[in-house]
């Protein structure tokens, strides 16, 4: 397996991409154990942190570097990515959610390996691999026919009814999958 990292663009990897024009092979690897987090951009984050968490009984679990909020309900570290949109106004009428992604998880490292393997076969275009930050998961994000988002990931950080989570400084991110399988988060924190 290449774990040579990717580099891809949003743009360069739609532009780049037949895999959707071409048949599949046979035999995907990829099982999705359940739907895991839903992540899209809103126009005022208070307004809707207030939403997801007094009418939808979400708590939110942490905020990163670029603005973004993770809210969580159960035991998974989040369960919905709240992106700040770039245009700070709402989206004009018919023009839709803004999508980021939506993340499934797989059983383990190694049924997420051969899912990598099998999009790259399939010249399925890979955006990003490896570990973001808050979670700790590890992931591939790739894009469907019409250029949306997904992910397939696996070890995401569980939160305990403490609310206890994994410091920032713990959260080693990495650009590939090699890199990220190469330098571990502590198994506690």
């Amino acid at each position: 397996m290449d774990d040579t990292p990717l580099g891809y663009h949003r743009e360069e990897a739609q532009a780049q991409s037949e895999a959707h024009t071409r048949p599949y092979q046979s035999g995907s690897p990829i099982k999705v154990k359940k739907l895991g987090h839903f992540a899209y951009e809103v126009s005022d984050l208070d307004r809707s942190i207030k939403f997801w968490t007094e009418v939808m009984g979400f708590q939110e679990i942490e905020r990163n570097e670029i603005g973004m909020v993770f809210l969580r309900y159960g035991a998974d570290h989040h369960t919905i990515g709240l992106v700040p949109s770039p245009t700070k106004g709402r989206p004009a009428k018919n023009a839709g959610l803004q999508f980021n992604h939506l993340a499934m998880e797989v059983e383990n490292l190694e049924m997420l390996r051969q899912a990598r393997d099998y999009l790259i076969a399939n010249n399925i275009p890979i955006v990003f691999e490896g570990r973001k930050g808050p979670g700790c998961n590890y992931g591939i994000n790739f894009l469907d026919p019409d250029g949306f988002e997904f992910e397939v990931y696996c070890d995401m950080d569980q939160i305990d009814s403490s609310g206890r989570k994994r410091p920032a400084s713990q959260f080693r991110r990495a650009g590939t999958l090699a890199e990220a399988i190469a330098n571990p988060v502590p198994k506690t924190w």
